[in-house]
């Protein structure tokens, strides 16, 4: 089980590399090299909603270490629009203007063209989320590493 257990973290690893990848390939071709792979991830799973910055990562949006300066530069650029929420001055909200809106269809796009491709190689419903139940079952092993030890 080690050698399967060490073969799925390597794969884990490569797996984001590579589809950070393929948005850098997807941008270019759609000619925006004015932002990069993770600042348009990062708009595609902002979407429709108004988040707080503090929300990124809680729900698994952003796992860097420098969103401080993505939104930043997202909103220089005019993909986002950041705004004080009335109720805690403290909390900045966070939505996308037309720009940003425009980004993350093509990123849709893309996932939905890379779904397609799954399925001319036989990938089936099934399967994914069989491998996605087994990345959980990873992800909550190490969440539990991280707050309880190694008990």
């Amino acid at each position: 089980m080690y050698e399967s257990y060490s073969a799925i973290v390597q794969l884990v690893e490569r797996l984001h590399r590579h589809f950070l990848d393929v948005l850098r390939t997807e941008l270019r071709r759609v000619g925006n090299e004015e932002i990069n792979a993770v600042q348009a991830l990062l708009l595609f799973n902002i979407g429709q909603e108004d988040v707080v910055i503090r929300d990124l990562r809680d729900r698994g949006y952003y796992h860097g270490s420098n969103v401080s300066y993505n939104i930043k530069k997202l909103t220089e650029l005019g993909y986002l629009t950041q705004e004080r929420s009335p109720h805690d001055r403290r909390a900045t909200r966070l939505s996308l203007t037309d720009k940003g809106f425009a980004i993350s269809r093509v990123v849709g796009e893309l996932q939905q063209v890379l779904v397609q491709n799954l399925k001319r190689h036989n990938v089936t419903d099934d399967s994914l989320r069989t491998a996605f139940g087994t990345l959980e079952h990873l992800e909550r092993t190490w969440t539990d590493y991280i707050r309880y030890g190694p008990n």
